[in-house]
């Protein structure tokens, strides 16, 4: 078998299964032909069409979030205030 199956072509890709599904359903991406394994009809993505996939993604609308978009995103940790000691009762 010289391809991928859907779940190891987004795992790839580093997006989840169900996000590539998603985005099939959509139509936001276009699909490899089908072919037939075993009797079974199957869609094989090839290299190529992961590379193609790969540049598509930042371009989706609401598509994947880099760890860099994150990172610009959070805000920066809240400083403590020094806690106040309690005295003691003689």
């Amino acid at each position: 078998m010289d391809g991928y199956s859907t779940r190891e072509a987004a795992k790839k890709l580093g997006i989840g299964f169900s996000t590539l599904t998603q985005y099939i359903a959509e139509k936001h991406i276009p699909l490899p032909p089908v072919t037939r394994v075993g009797g079974v009809r199957v869609r094989l993505w090839k290299d190529a069409d992961i590379e193609e996939l790969r540049k598509l993604l930042p371009k989706i609308k609401n598509g994947r979030k880099t760890r860099y978009s994150k990172l610009k995103k959070q805000t920066p940790p809240k400083k403590s205030k020094p806690k106040a000691k309690k005295k003691s009762n003689p």
